[in-house]
């Protein structure tokens, strides 16, 4: 019996997926649990059980999670990319309007009106002017399974699109509408763009990724639409850019006091997820992953351990491993099984970044002596028999 804990709500259509001869649910639990299924909240400085194997993030970020602390414990971090991606998408839509016809400010004056309205609506409308998007070009930062969508529904608005991604995966190229201009440089895609949408994740390395020296590539006529996380770009230096009409408008997701009263910027309440198609998507994206890896010790979309699928065959056995990723790791595995007539049937060992992952079919039998063995092993992380 598995004991999974969830924090805040999780949609239905997921948890309904944990079968009741296996799961025990919990809410916001932290006693003798196996797995968490989360949305926002934060296991920043929370004390974890050491029963605890995995968390499954219901959405694509992971800031609210410490993941490499998570990875030194041996706790795999799941996240669903994809499942809220035509969320977004619609989302970008919507802000890549917003940001050229002035809705939201005209929205705000109407109220301004108390008498006389249609009248003063007809003189006073002019100044909520702005151009169309159809023929314009639309710059796409980000390549994955939002930034593809968003990328192919600029050509069907009969956008001229420019992606940026020089990290693209296969799949998502063979994704892109074959009408899309693929920009070799970010500097390139920065100088030709009339819209700059941008998709990709808030990390260390793309903190401000949109800096000064960035908004100074762009036209004084372009606008930005953020609906991935805040800190990618440098909000002051985009202020500073917009009150000496340097760049025309931004439209996030993401509010702050800074942001919320400069003119030309229009902040949504964080609404990129806020689907209900979404957080289903979400939700079963999200506990299947993690029941993959409680039953059959398979990792898929894990952001502090590598991708890891092996077949089981009928009539063995499993044992997984986590170690640091080091050398002669799987030779110190192999000699503790072999020493203690444990036949290897089939193994696969996997590694990403400072960590791997091993998963081992067996004939035979594993006792808690063997599996002391193992764990004393410079490097080994976690074992697991499933």
């Amino acid at each position: 019996m598995y004991n999974i804990s969830t924090f805040n709500k999780i949609a239905a259509e997921g948890l309904n997926l944990f079968g009741k001869e296996k799961y025990n649910l919990l809410s916001e639990s932290l006693e003798d649990i196996d797995g968490i299924v989360t949305r926002s909240f934060s296991f920043h400085d929370v004390d974890l059980p050491d029963s605890l194997l995995a968390v499954a993030r219901a959405g694509a970020g992971v800031n609210n999670i410490p993941v490499n602390d998570f990875a030194e414990k041996g706790i795999v971090v799941f996240n669903t990319p994809g499942a809220n991606a035509n969320a977004v998408k619609e989302l970008t839509l919507l802000s890549l309007l917003l940001s050229s016809r002035k809705v939201a400010e005209g929205i705000e004056w109407n109220k301004s009106l108390d008498k006389n309205v249609a009248k003063q609506v007809e003189k006073g409308k002019s100044q909520f002017k702005g151009p169309e998007i159809k023929g314009k070009k639309l710059g796409v930062i980000g390549l994955g399974a939002i930034g593809v969508l968003v990328a192919n529904m600029g050509v069907k608005m009969e956008m001229e699109v420019i992606g940026y991604d020089p990290y693209i995966s296969v799949d998502n190229a063979l994704g892109l509408s074959w009408d899309i201009e693929y920009a070799k440089s970010l500097e390139y895609l920065l100088e030709n763009a009339d819209y700059i949408s941008i998709h990709i994740p808030l990390m260390e390395e793309t903190k401000h990724f949109i800096d000064k020296k960035e908004i100074q590539k762009m036209k004084s006529t372009a606008r930005i639409i953020n609906m991935a996380r805040g800190g990618l770009i440098n909000e002051d230096a985009l202020i500073k850019a917009l009150k000496e009409d340097k760049v025309a408008k931004y439209v996030t997701d993401f509010p702050n006091d800074k942001l919320l009263n400069v003119k030309n910027v229009v902040c949504l309440p964080h609404l990129g997820a806020s689907t209900y198609e979404s957080e289903e998507n979400c939700a079963v994206m999200a506990v299947k992953q993690l029941k993959d890896y409680l039953e059959d010790g398979k990792i898929t979309n894990s952001v502090n351990y590598p991708e890891c699928h092996l077949d089981r065959k009928k009539g063995t056995e499993r044992l997984t491993a986590f170690n640091k990723n080091v050398p002669h790791m799987i030779s110190s595995l192999s000699s503790v099984l072999a020493k203690n007539d444990i036949n290897i049937i089939e193994m696969v060992n996997k590694s990403k970044g400072d960590f791997a992952y091993n998963v081992i079919d067996f004939e035979g039998k594993i006792t808690n002596k063997i599996i002391q063995e193992i764990k004393n092993i410079d490097g080994i992380i976690k074992v697991r028999l499933i």
